[in-house]
């Protein structure tokens, strides 16, 4: 049996090998005629592919009698085209939108190319960038490649842990808003509370969303809110799904960390597993196709405590979680006629993580020995469900010119906390060790209509667009197990509850809900080809807090062929999440490596009325950017956008009240906690900022390209105004102090630069980047700054087609194992020997990827 296995394969090689080849060339120009440099050339089903050369030419060799190329070049609609004998010439359309096609985000014209649009707009290609990076999931990838995305995993920051806090332009994580196929996302339902970022803020989990579902992201560097609504403060991230048919996509990778800091002398850890399946399949005429994806993917714990404090009571395990994910998505369209469609899409995610809690030590009086004689980790679980479902029709109506979009779309995240290692001191020595600690639930559902007409007679054009939409919202918080949060008379003076994360509480269950409604108008004018007025304005409506209005208004003018001025100017909102509104929990913080009872106080909670905390409202902005964009030819861009954001009366989480203060002590003291804290809208702050993206592509050797990229954000964020109010009036040096506003401020290092450069000659690849950090400065629980020094990244990948259909990468990112500065774990906010910033704390990551096409 064996015999025929080899001798099988042998033929299958065999014919591969000796199959007849022919060599394509051909030319690649833009609607002007002028050649297009560096567009991908890729035989369809395959990864065959070539990239066109300064006069905009390529050649490929290919085994199929009649091969289908796919070309496509950033900026110009790709184009599907059968090779023949002669030479093919191959003419690329700028990119814009029609019906049947996702549109470009921030911009709702049916004629506005990606370089043509008033706002700064990053058009990131999934294909290109996971076939040549380590990284496999959404956060991480943007990390690396967006500068004004920010994204860091987390540890001992409890559910922080299992779902990435990720920003732009170095604001919270709730103040972008994320789209998926034009189609607002719901946040996930977790309250960051820990951690260097996204504290007291909700977000968007972009890891629900497989990497291997996505055709490309488009990140709009600007205020929305006036276009989009809600948390479209720092800007849009829009995730485009595959829309490809017949080709099959299949990757497997696999990569670990160099283990550095372990306390053992095993030398790889946080073993990272991903699998993942996407084919499309075409349904007859009119583009009718259903595309659709599955995606494994599992990675284990990193180890790093071994750094030990000064009084060597520093925590025995310390790092990333260990979490498991698998995710279903589809994308789908069906026609009904060539003047309308239907449109289908949405997935599920589920996700498993595990992560260590602080340490009890053996002599802790939170310990029992008769259960941990040598001390215990206490272990926080979580069961994330995430599920979103859109259908939609879109059509044409009558000769007008009109076309209109109808859907509803519905999400829903539920986050599910157990508690395992562990015990409830209280019960003594009769605690169980499992615990179900309870969680939360976030839901939405939106009913939208969009009307869009184009009038090519006025002017040199006009877009309108208007609509409206429905919003509901729902949250419940539900309580865990009586052990995992209540005192028992085995030893009631014992810390209650299980260890590393008391449950939720029967009196801390609630659910909550609210209606929104809103409408817009958007315009844009031509005014003469080389200028273009655009204005938006909406109106919202929120049940619990009221309305409010906002406007945008962008120009963008050409001065030369090469040379194009652009502005906006807007206003925008932040409504509270439910959430942030309607969170309450008794947890442990560790201080100093002390362990001390933290009341989270909802916003209309007893104890937050008594202080005279106002109820929450939304958070206001005004927005400015100001930019250039430059392109002198196909081979050279530039653009260079500076911005100002001030927003006034942003929700954080408020410093920690202890129960010795003269004005809350005896109140806290009554719920038997030592200290408190609470969400108010407490602070105006103000960003400055520049972001840089320059590109460059040449032809280097003997058919080989090379993409150069620098892409750099600057960005500077002040607390202008801290405001206080009721009972804690005139103490806001206490009431949002020092630390809480280090963490904010460090929610962006100053500056990100991103230079890479992307070499592929024949069967060849090799990508290098270099991402230099800036300083992040914290305070630590001395009151003393902690100066994180700036720090270089180095990736190295390189790959190589093994055949027409597979291909291999292997590489390393943080190649020369670059770690964070190290600080005494006793006063970090992780109990670690770093808090998480900007580069990760795991070092050396070596990884390989296997990809097969078909």
């Amino acid at each position: 049996m064996r015999k025929n296995v080899v001798a099988v394969a042998m033929c299958l090689t065999s014919a591969t090998a000796w199959g007849q080849s022919q060599t394509l060339s051909g030319v690649v120009k833009d609607a002007a005629g002028r050649p297009i440099i560096g567009a991908t050339v890729v035989e369809k089903g395959t990864n065959n592919g070539t990239a066109t050369d300064n006069a905009g030419r390529f050649t490929l060799s290919s085994r199929a009698s009649s091969p289908r190329l796919l070309i496509s070049s950033i900026g110009f609609t790709s184009q599907e085209v059968t090779a023949g004998s002669g030479e093919i010439s191959v003419s690329l359309a700028e990119a814009t939108t029609s019906l049947g096609t996702v549109q470009v985000v921030g911009s709702r014209s049916q004629n506005r190319s990606v370089t043509d649009s008033p706002s700064p707009v990053d058009i990131i290609d999934l294909r290109e960038v996971t076939t040549k990076t380590g990284q496999l999931d959404v956060n991480q990838l943007l990390q690396f490649v967006a500068p004004s995305f920010n994204s860091n995993r987390q540890t001992g920051s409890d559910g922080a842990d299992h779902v990435d806090p990720a920003s732009l332009r170095g604001l919270g994580p709730d103040q972008t808003l994320v789209l998926v196929n034009g189609k607002r996302q719901h946040q996930s339902a977790l309250v960051n509370l820990f951690g260097s970022r996204g504290r007291g803020n909700t977000g968007t989990d972009l890891n629900v969303i497989p990497a291997a579902s996505i055709e490309r992201i488009e990140i709009l560097r600007d205020g929305a809110a006036a276009q989009y609504g809600s948390d479209a403060i720092a800007g849009v991230i829009n995730i485009v799904l595959k829309s490809s048919v017949d080709e099959l996509t299949a990757n497997v990778n696999y990569g670990a960390y160099d283990a550095k800091y372990r306390r053992d002398d095993q030398k790889f850890d946080g073993g990272n597993f991903n699998a993942n399946l996407n084919y499309g399949i075409g349904l007859g005429q009119g583009g009718s196709f259903v595309n659709a994806t599955l995606d494994f993917n599992q990675r284990q714990h990193t180890q790093r405590a071994a750094v030990p404090a000064p009084d060597g009571l520093a925590r025995r395990e310390y790092g990333d979680p260990k979490v498991s994910n698998v995710s279903a998505y589809l994308n789908s369209k069906f026609a009904l006629s060539d003047r309308a469609h239907i449109y289908v899409f949405g997935g599920a995610n589920k996700r498993r993580g595990d992560a260590y809690a602080w340490t009890r030590f053996a002599d802790d009086d939170r310990n029992v020995p008769a259960i941990y004689p040598n001390g215990f980790d206490p272990v926080i679980t979580s069961d994330i469900w995430d599920a979103s479902a859109v259908v939609g029709v879109k059509t044409l109506l009558g000769t007008a010119g009109w076309e209109l979009d109808l859907s509803n779309n519905f999400g829903s995240n539920r986050f599910e906390y157990g508690v395992e290692n562990s015990l409830n001191a209280t019960l003594g020595a009769t605690s169980p060790t499992t615990f179900d600690a309870g969680g939360f639930q976030l839901q939405q559902d939106v009913v939208s209509l969009g009307l869009t007409r184009n009038y090519k007679t006025v002017l040199q054009g006009l877009n309108l667009a208007a609509g409206a939409e429905w919003r509901r919202e729902w949250y419940s918080l539900f309580a865990g197990e009586r052990a995992s949060w209540d005192t028992f008379s085995v030893n009631p003076e014992a810390a209650p509850g299980s260890q590393g994360f008391p449950g939720f509480q029967s009196k801390d269950e609630i659910k909550a809900q609210r209606d929104n409604f809103g409408a817009y108008v958007d315009a844009e004018l031509s005014i003469t080809p080389q200028w273009l007025l655009a204005a938006a304005l909406r109106f919202e409506n929120y049940t619990d807090f009221g309305s409010t209005l906002n406007y945008k208004a962008s120009t963008r003018y050409n001065l030369t062929e090469f040379l194009t001025l652009r502005g906006t100017y807007s206003t925008g909102f932040r409504a509270p999440s439910l959430a942030q509104i309607n969170f309450n929990s008794t947890f442990t913080n560790f201080i100093g490596g002390e362990p001390v009872e933290v009341l989270l106080a909802r916003n209309n909670s007893a104890v937050t009325q008594k202080l005279g905390i106002p109820s929450l409202k939304q958070e206001t902005s005004n927005s400015a950017n100001v930019g250039l964009t430059s392109r002198i030819g196909s081979s050279l861009s530039l653009t260079l956008d500076g911005y100002y954001i001030k927003v006034k009366d942003r929700v954080v989480l408020t410093s920690q009240f202890s129960s010795d203060d003269p004005v809350i002590g005896p109140d806290l003291e009554a719920l038997r906690v030592g200290q408190a804290q609470f969400f108010a809208n407490a602070a105006d702050t103000r960003s400055l900022g520049l972001d840089v993206v320059l590109n460059h592509t040449a032809t280097l050797g003997a058919g080989g390209r090379l993409n150069s990229t620098l892409a750099a954000n600057f960005n500077e964020l002040k607390i202008d105004r801290v405001q206080t109010s009721g009972r804690l009036t005139g103490r806001e040096e206490e009431f949002f102090g020092p630390r809480e506003q280090a963490f904010v401020k460090a929610s962006a290092p100053p500056s990100k630069i991103n230079l890479t450069f992307d070499y592929k000659v024949s069967k060849w690849g090799a990508l290098l980047r270099f991402v230099r950090f800036d300083k992040v400065t914290l305070i630590d629980w001395n009151g003393d700054p902690m100066n994180y020094q700036k720090r270089i990244t180095t990736d190295l990948t390189l790959s190589y087609s093994l055949s027409d259909h597979i291909q291999l990468a292997v590489g390393s990112t943080n190649l020369f194992n670059r770690y964070p500065t190290l600080f005494d774990p006793q006063l970090t906010e992780t109990g670690g020997a770093w808090d998480p910033v900007q580069m990760g704390a795991n070092g050396r990551f070596y990884f390989a990827k296997l990809q097969a096409r078909f």
